[in-house]
């Protein structure tokens, strides 16, 4: 595995690549990799000539008052998991070669970006936004994975592709989970003990609103089961959303339909935490 940490090497790199036919898997992460980032990847590696994945934590999309100062970090842990499975390219560049001074251009995917989790964390979503769109023009990516538990940030980064007439093919990939249902996060390892136990409330509220859509409840009648399930979790400090929504435009769904998304963003303790359902 190379480590290239100069933006202008690595586009040089990915340019030679795609002079030569060869199909480049991409997987941009933050690091703090867990066995989610390490399913996308092993996809990337599988379906393509050259793997390349990326470590940064992006400080545009963290707002004031978040986590980005202790935001999980261990890159020699993760070069170690990457090594092992046989990864071609690892991009680790710092934050004042992405980022240099006076920067001032950033991507914007309007309507999308303001609903759902764009609602409690206003900028956010311009910030992934720019980042990837930045991480796309440097990697030159055949294929680009990302993981279906951000579904909303899937959904925009698939809508910046095509509005952006990007060469790139988007691959969602199923969530990760751990055996009691907790969808793998970097976040999770901010949980003690009882708070651990207590995230299972949030798979459990998604599963019985999937049961009750499944046995042709309205939308309305799921959103209050799943809420019911959350409220009833004395750790659950906040429930930022909870419901049921079309998975194209992400608005609120209110008549039975045949594809739903079932969303949740909630704190346990001071972490906050999204789960989803899709139902086809």
């Amino acid at each position: 595995m190379e480590i290239i940490r100069i933006p202008r090497i690595m586009r040089e790199i990915t340019r030679d690549l795609r002079t030569k036919s060869k199909s480049i898997g991409f997987v941009p992460t933050m690091g703090a990799l867990h066995e989610g980032h390490l399913s996308l990847i092993r996809r990337a590696k599988d379906e393509n000539d050259i793997s390349i994945v990326s470590i940064f934590v992006n400080p545009k999309q963290f707002l004031a008052g978040e986590d980005f100062e202790k935001y999980p970090r261990d890159v020699e842990s993760d070069k170690e998991k990457l090594i092992r499975l046989g990864i071609d390219y690892l991009f680790l560049p710092d934050t004042d070669s992405l980022y240099p001074n006076g920067y001032s251009t950033y991507v914007n995917v309007e309507g999308l970006s303001e609903k759902l989790c764009g609602k409690f964390r206003p900028g956010h979503f311009r910030g992934v936004a720019t980042v990837v769109c930045k991480l796309f023009n440097l990697v030159r990516p055949t294929r680009a994975y990302f993981g279906q538990k951000d579904y909303q940030q899937s959904l925009i980064i698939k809508r910046m592709i095509e509005d952006l007439n990007f060469d790139t093919e988007l691959i969602i990939c199923p969530t990760m989970r751990e055996e009691d249902g907790l969808a793998m996060s970097s976040r999770n390892s901010y949980l003690n003990e009882r708070e651990r136990e207590a995230a299972t409330v949030i798979f459990k509220a998604l599963k019985a609103g999937e049961a009750m859509l499944k046995e042709y409840k309205t939308p309305q009648e799921a959103t209050q089961k799943m809420l019911e399930i959350l409220k009833s979790q004395p750790l659950v400090t906040e429930i930022q959303y909870v419901g049921v929504y079309d998975p194209l435009n992400l608005e609120e769904v209110k008549e039975k339909q045949e594809k739903y998304l079932l969303a949740i963003a909630v704190k346990i303790g001071q972490t906050r935490l999204i789960d989803n359902v899709l139902i086809y």
